[in-house]
């Protein structure tokens, strides 16, 4: 059975919107997209590697799908774990309205009933299954208990504006923090693995 895994970017006040480039997410009138392109070094590299590596499938929602099926296919290497992962393993996409995936090999699972079918994938599965980016969807699993481990790369900026991972309202969850390092450019890399209900209490008590 695999694990779920998200693998999300985020600025120093929680911010996960196009970290990729300027024109990648400008909903809402977001202005900031490209954000995590001066820290990119080669610490995180590595990290994203063996992120890849791991991976036995993919779980997107549907504009991070659009947006990795305009870019990837263009960029293929074969043998490089992100290229080649995201080109040739199979790529579960979480829509209501895509009906015909053209960046395959992919499926679309009904979101009616997402739960169970995320459930179904990870149980005929070996591995991770990886989301990356997606971020309704990652809100969505996380206020579920669906994900079994995140990985948080922080980039050291704050933006004040776009849409967040964590948003208010949200389920508090405490997590154990399962490995950590930091890159020459300043970013941090944690992973942490839910534990279950965030407890409360008064310091010094």
């Amino acid at each position: 059975m695999a694990e779920l895994t998200l693998t999300t970017f985020v600025t120093l006040d929680g911010v996960m919107q196009a970290p990729g480039g300027p024109d990648e997410d400008r909903s809402d009138g977001f202005e900031y997209g490209g954000w995590a392109a001066p820290y990119v070094d080669e610490g995180m590299g590595e990290f994203v590697t063996e992120v890849f590596a791991r991976a036995g499938a993919f779980l997107l929602g549907r504009k991070t799908y659009e947006i990795f099926a305009g870019y990837w296919p263009e960029h293929d290497e074969p043998g490089a774990p992100v290229a080649g992962g995201l080109n040739r393993l199979h790529k579960y996409v979480a829509s209501t309205t895509l009906k015909e995936p053209a960046w395959g090999p992919a499926t679309v699972l009904d979101g009616e009933h997402l739960q169970s079918e995320i459930v179904r994938v990870k149980d005929a599965l070996e591995g991770e299954l990886q989301v990356h980016g997606s971020g309704q969807l990652a809100q969505w699993l996380l206020a579920r208990d669906l994900v079994d481990e995140i990985n948080l790369l922080v980039f050291p900026v704050v933006l004040g504006a776009g849409r967040r991972l964590f948003p208010t309202g949200g389920l508090p969850t405490a997590y154990q923090l399962a490995a950590s390092r930091a890159t020459s450019s300043g970013m941090a890399m944690h992973t942490y693995r839910p534990t279950g209900r965030a407890s409360f209490g008064t310091v010094g008590a």
